[in-house]
């Protein structure tokens, strides 16, 4: 089985986010969007919020789950038997610090990373982005699937 995860704090899940997951889901049997916990860092939704965002999101994609995990990404992937990392790159600044924890990855573990270019329309759609729209009462409804329009 193709298993990957998708990891991330998905602080809310945004469109550029479920672009990726959805073109990633013919290249593996499963997809697990993994939201990493991190007791050090504020967030503006809750985790529970976060996790039913991205569930409902996919309610009609069986092949994606959602989970969430603490410590190290590689770790989990070898406690759940995924193979695969799944990463989105929206521009050359995401590309040379995602290839550099990939390396660090592959040097830890035998997890392979994927690498999936955001489409062109939601290349620009970063959470701290939507989330600053959000605290200033913008329409962030244009960034985030109708899960997040709360």
């Amino acid at each position: 089985m193709k298993r990957a995860i998708f990891p991330g704090s998905f602080d809310p899940i945004t469109l550029g986010h479920y672009d990726i997951i959805k073109r990633g889901v013919p290249l593996f049997d499963e997809i697990i969007v993994a939201i990493g916990i991190n007791a050090e860092k504020k967030y503006m939704f809750s985790l529970e919020q976060r996790k039913t965002f991205i569930e409902e999101a996919f309610k009609n994609e069986p092949k994606v789950k959602v989970v969430t995990y603490k410590g190290m990404t590689v770790d989990f992937c070898k406690e759940i038997g995924a193979d695969f990392i799944l990463r989105g790159l929206r521009n050359p600044a995401d590309f040379e610090f995602e290839k550099a924890i990939a390396h660090t990855n592959r040097k830890l573990t035998k997890i392979e990373t994927v690498f999936l270019l955001t489409a062109a329309s939601t290349s620009f759609i970063s959470s701290s982005i939507v989330r600053d729209v959000i605290r200033n009462n913008g329409d962030f409804g244009i960034l985030v699937p109708d899960s997040v329009k709360v």
